[in-house]
């Protein structure tokens, strides 16, 4: 943890367990919160007092074209290059694999010259298939939700508002099928930019991005509103504006990232459990914060009610979650004047609440104490190389004993059976995504990726027992290099208690939409829509000001915007 955040520590109970918060059904149901990346973002970016300027919009009548908006912090700027096509509806896909799309972006470092937009107008309209530079952050697609899209050009070129409740129903023009950084096709890397303020927190480039791309998706409806009535066309209210996020569609391509980087998931989790835990140490809550914490929690039951799913298990937890409310309001309105109210709460909902119940609290509880949580954000990045080296020092006794601690669970399992290897991670050769297939019925254990963590620690653990526990496991792994990247885990894992999944990653019963969840969640995500067990759908910064008018006081709480429909 960074200087910076033992300097804001304040008194702490102690922090929930990683046996307790590790679990994929907790994971799971997590929510967003203040931490999560875009409202990080968004404070930040109306704190400093950045300034935003749309300086290029060349799109013809038939939406085909480029522009750029800007986006100016202190100490530098950031561009979206966005361009439009003109996409055949046959070409329409959300599939990894499609090859065209309504929109294509690329998130600029700095302003970019003419010449740096006709080489990006060679490269970021197809994507994989081209290239870009490390002046570029992020690459980026985007296809219309055609239903809505067509519904608002038409109202809007005869001059009339869309309707309210087929935007509520949708909640998006434009859905991403993919945001890529960190050096993918080209990109700068993340240790570029990871020493910038405003981009010290994870993920804070692709957030602009969409931030920025929603800008240019409500521009260019209008403009081709426009295309279509002439003179008699208007412009989206701005109320009816704001209610519409950019969509996202996350498939299984996301879900391996939270087992691959330990130490950042570690980062993630022990920033929230570290701002929970100041909340619950609290001997008290003002009329204020309770005010607003009430106010938060009836927007968040409003939008609860409002909440559509199709997929069984999203609709069984939303029933839990509703169920969770019904009890939740009313302890809440009995009084939160108690010594450790929030401790007290907390202790409760342990008890009578569903897990969507006890992390939407948690999310809520955090609301109040900006103040007192803030600072921990730029602690949820990680420096992952530190935890590359092995320290072959260690003895064979010692490692067993990490084993015991961080894989009790895995100790217990039956690895023979069926059902606890039911499943393989391994990696598409069309598209180098991750994939997930069913190991039993189909022959790809031999192109396994390293994704089950608890199964090697149990395979390791029982190797160990044919050797002497005074061994070094430096020797250890001369004779057995196949199980190097299970110890390196175990000694992440001694200084990184979070970074374990605390549940089989191969079982047959095992929901990748879990470990999706959770990290959406943390981006900001909300109002959650998985199609099946492996893939989901979301909307970003769905109430959030538009750039040019975004100021302190509307640059936070604009995720529990309330529900109109």
């Amino acid at each position: 943890m960074t200087d910076h955040a033992k300097q804001e520590t304040t008194d702490t109970l102690p922090l929930r367990p990683p046996s307790q918060v590790m679990r994929l059904a907790r994971l799971g149901s997590f929510h967003q919160c203040r931490l999560s990346f875009m409202r990080q973002l968004t404070r930040r970016m109306a704190r400093e007092g950045w300034r935003f300027a749309r300086s290029t919009f060349e799109v013809n009548a038939q939406g085909v074209g480029h522009a750029v908006y800007t986006a100016a912090g202190p100490d530098r700027s950031y561009s979206l290059v966005a361009f439009a096509h003109d996409l055949p509806d046959e070409l329409r896909s959300d599939r990894v694999i499609a090859e065209a799309w309504d929109a294509t972006f690329t998130l600029f470092d700095g302003v970019p010259t003419q010449a740096d937009i006709d080489r990006l107008a060679q490269n970021v309209p197809v994507q994989e298939a081209g290239r870009i530079s490390e002046s570029e952050l992020s690459l980026s697609r985007a296809n219309r939700s055609v239903r809505l899209w067509t519904h608002v050009v038409d109202r809007l070129s005869q001059g009339l508002q869309p309707d309210p409740q087929m935007i509520a129903e949708v909640g998006y023009l434009m859905r991403t099928t993919a945001v890529y950084g960190s050096g993918k096709f080209g990109a700068a890397d993340r240790e570029v930019i990871a020493d910038r303020p405003e981009m010290a927190t994870p993920f804070q480039a692709e957030m602009l991005s969409v931030y920025l791309t929603r800008w240019f998706v409500r521009d260019i409806v209008e403009h081709m509103a426009k295309a279509k009535g002439g003179d008699r066309a208007t412009t989206l209210d701005p109320a009816l504006a704001s209610r519409l996020g950019i969509g996202n569609s996350t498939g299984l391509g996301m879900a391996p990232f939270l087992v691959n980087h330990p130490m950042l998931l570690n980062n993630w989790i022990l920033v929230r459990e570290t701002a929970l835990a100041r909340v619950r140490a609290l001997p008290s809550a003002t009329p204020e914060e309770i005010a607003l914490f009430s106010d938060l929690l009836a927007s968040s039951a409003e939008a609860v009610a409002h909440w559509r799913t199709e997929h069984p298990i999203q609709l069984a937890k939303l029933a839990d979650l509703r169920s969770d409310l019904a009890q939740l309001l009313p302890r809440v309105a009995e009084g939160l004047d108690a010594d450790h109210p929030w401790d007290g709460l907390c202790r409760w909902s342990e008890n009578a609440l569903s897990l969507e119940g006890q992390e939407l609290l948690v999310s809520l509880m955090l609301e109040p104490y900006g103040a007192l949580v803030d600072g921990l954000g730029p602690c949820m990045a990680a420096v992952e190389e530190a935890g590359f080296r092995i320290d072959g020092s260690m003895t064979l006794t010692a490692l067993g004993a990490l084993i015991e601690d961080q894989f009790p669970w895995a100790l217990g399992t039956d690895w023979t059976s069926r059902a606890a290897t039911a499943r393989a991670w391994y990696v598409s050769e069309e598209k180098l995504e991750p994939r997930l297939g069913e190991r039993h019925d189909e022959d790809i254990a031999p192109y396994e990726q390293p994704l089950a963590p608890g199964r090697d620690a149990a395979v390791l653990y029982s190797t160990l027992a044919e050797w002497p526990g005074e061994t070094p496991l430096a020797v250890f792994l001369l004779k057995h290099p196949e199980h190097r990247h299970t110890a390196r885990r175990l000694q992440i894992g001694a200084k990184a208690p979070y970074g374990e999944i605390r549940d089989n990653t191969i079982g047959a019963d095992m929901l990748p939409i879990d470990m999706l969840r959770a990290k959406l969640s943390f981006f900001g995500a909300n109002c959650f829509d998985p199609r099946s067990d492996r893939w989901i759908r979301i909307t970003m910064f769905a109430g959030a000001p538009y750039p040019p008018d975004l100021t302190e006081e509307n640059a936070d709480f604009w995720v529990y915007q309330k529900v109109t429909a």
